[in-house]
């Protein structure tokens, strides 16, 4: 297996291929306004397996177009959603964020979580702006600075793994030079991060490493997600990732 086959696996039975959660879904759901009864149509862009998908499917009157461009990982999800009972509000989408098929305006809700830094957040919010209706909103979660300062250990790897890592105001200040009016932020707490991802990431570790037998490939992978791990445990205080809240200005 080449490293992404080996990542596939690693994280394809997981929930979440990232830090989040349900109430926090909720939780930018109520800052953004959004009307729960309400007809809406909605991109989930990065959805991986739908943690927020399915979140979003059981909370809201929604038709969700689930966008990743890992089919493997729709796969899950729509099993997910069938499971759940919310299958006839999802539809799963292989692409590339950066080659959206959809047409300009078309929808109420574009929600993104810890994804579209694979893009980087200043394209992503400019290019999925045309996307949106006047008025429409953009919810995404981003890896943020906490504090002022920061260890240089910390600080260079972030700087090497994510160049745009920044605090919340130069990401607010993005969305404004992009045509959104920021409406509401907050950070993910600690339980996002060890409880719902992290842990039974590391729970996963030696079931992943038997299937592939143990090879090198395997192990490297396991102990790069070990040294995240650590590294957030360690540092915790000075990053965690933001949730972006903001809507489409109507000029």
């Amino acid at each position: 297996m080449d490293e992404l086959e080996l990542l596939l696996d690693l994280h394809r039975g997981a929930s979440r291929q990232g830090p989040g959660g349900d109430s926090e879904v909720e939780k930018a759901i109520g800052l953004a306004g959004i009307d729960r009864d309400a007809s809406l149509k909605i991109a989930d862009i990065g959805c991986g397996t739908g943690a927020s998908t399915l979140t979003l499917a059981r909370l809201l009157n929604a038709k969700i177009f689930a966008v990743d461009f890992l089919q493997d990982f729709l796969d899950a999800l729509a099993g997910r959603a069938q499971s759940g009972g919310v299958a006839e509000k999802i539809t799963p989408i292989c692409a590339s964020m950066e080659q959206l098929p959809f047409e300009d305006e078309e929808f109420d809700v574009i929600w993104s979580e810890g994804a579209i830094y694979n893009m980087g957040f200043a394209k992503g919010v400019a290019d999925w702006n045309r996307y949106l209706k006047p008025g429409g909103l953009l919810v995404a979660s981003e890896i943020t600075w906490l504090t002022n300062s920061r260890p240089s250990k910390l600080h260079h790897h972030w700087n090497n793994e994510y160049p745009e890592i920044g605090a919340a105001s130069a990401k607010i200040k993005v969305l404004e030079d992009s045509g959104y009016t920021p409406i509401g932020y907050f950070v993910l707490p600690e339980q996002c991060w060890l409880d719902n991802y992290y842990e039974p990431m590391r729970r996963s570790f030696d079931a992943f490493l038997t299937r592939n037998e143990n090879s090198e490939e395997a192990r490297a992978i396991v102990e790069a997600e070990r040294r995240e791990i650590e590294l957030y445990e360690k540092y915790k205080a000075y990053f965690s990732y933001g949730m972006y809240i903001a809507k489409k200005r109507s000029e």
